[in-house]
């Protein structure tokens, strides 16, 4: 049996996989964890023999044992029963349901994608992978991770004025109603002004290279699938090419050398993954610039724009230990 811990609204990328993993005879159990512990019970019973791990959901009861494969997609946070009102016993109810949960998954025998959750939220850290990617002999940007205003100026002098901002993660949030989403951002004359500012967030501040294109490279196990985008074709994706323009930007798969095929996967190795979504850039003078990895980086409108088969491969990686079925040997 496959587990898939997602949210409802995934339900466009879980299903490029799942229906497939049905069609092949596969078992798939797709659970969220905004079930628990309001509406889901987890039951973890260890004695000599080892560890049961049991799920009770919708009234049915699974046994995790049959489990061997998870793909940890895009789950909810947990939430406590409504009932729970009073604040200090609802915060502590909070606290017990996590730290239970995540010693339930790290005692789970299973193949996880894109890893366990605590590996892959470790793994996540912008300034965790992109110190592996330069140990790994990627070319990366001479890179400053600071919540220091002292930093920023001396940091524009060096790149000659061509500096870009990045927030060390992704989410929207409301400043006086409003809605914000961080993006790569290049620092104006203007905004050293305002380095104050730095001090209440850390950002990551790097000089702005000079792209010919950008690519998604996908690694699902040991395969791999690079998309290349034309985001400089494009004023609004020319910084940040998650502004998208699609009817202007195109989306082609490419092969990489192998000098950094090899490379991209022996990351996702190192960092102990299954899978990942790496972001390099492909500069004017010809070099392969990582930037980032996104551990459960999205991949179907890759796999949409580029007819790249990733939904195929998550699917065989899922499935790979799964019993073969009459059906799926006919």
């Amino acid at each position: 049996m496959i587990l898939i811990i997602s949210s409802p609204d995934d339900a466009v990328t879980i299903d490029l996989v799942r229906l497939k993993m049905e069609a092949r005879g596969v078992p798939v159990l797709w659970w969220d964890e905004d079930q628990y512990p309001a509406h889901s019970r987890l039951t973890a019973a260890i004695d000599g023999d080892g560890c049961r791990q049991i799920l009770k959901h919708d009234g049915q009861t699974y046994d995790l044992a049959e489990v061997t494969a998870v793909w940890d997609r895009r789950p909810s946070p947990i939430q406590v029963n409504d009932l729970v009102t009073e604040e200090d016993y609802r915060a502590y109810a909070e606290l017990v349901a996590r730290r239970f949960r995540d010693g339930f998954w790290e005692l789970l025998p299973a193949r996880w994608m894109p890893a366990q959750p605590i590996r892959a939220l470790r793994s996540d850290n912008k300034l965790v992978h992109l110190a592996k990617a330069a140990e790994l002999g990627f070319t990366v940007p001479q890179t400053l991770f600071t919540n220091d205003p002292d930093e920023l100026i001396p940091a524009w002098n060096r790149a000659g004025g061509q500096l870009i901002s990045k927030a060390l993660t992704y989410r929207d949030f409301f400043v006086y109603g409003e809605q914000h989403l961080i993006y790569t951002t290049k620092v104006q004359r203007r905004h050293l002004a305002g380095r104050h500012r730095i001090q209440h967030a850390p950002v990551i501040l790097q000089p702005d290279v000079a792209k010919a294109a950008e690519l998604r490279v996908t690694v699902v196990g040991d395969q791999i699938f690079a998309a290349e985008i034309d985001s400089q074709s494009s004023r609004l994706t020319a910084q940040d090419w998650r502004r998208y323009d699609d009817n202007t930007v195109e989306y082609r798969a490419v092969e990489l050398p192998d000098e950094v095929a090899k490379r991209c996967l022996d990351f996702i190795s190192a960092l102990g993954l299954n899978f990942g979504a790496i972001d390099l850039i492909r500069s004017t003078e010809g070099d392969y610039v990582f930037l980032e990895v996104n551990v459960n980086g999205q991949w179907g409108w890759i796999e949409k724009l580029t007819g790249l088969p990733i939904s195929d491969a998550i699917t065989d990686w899922l499935t790979a230990n799964e019993p073969v079925t009459k059906e799926t040997a006919l």
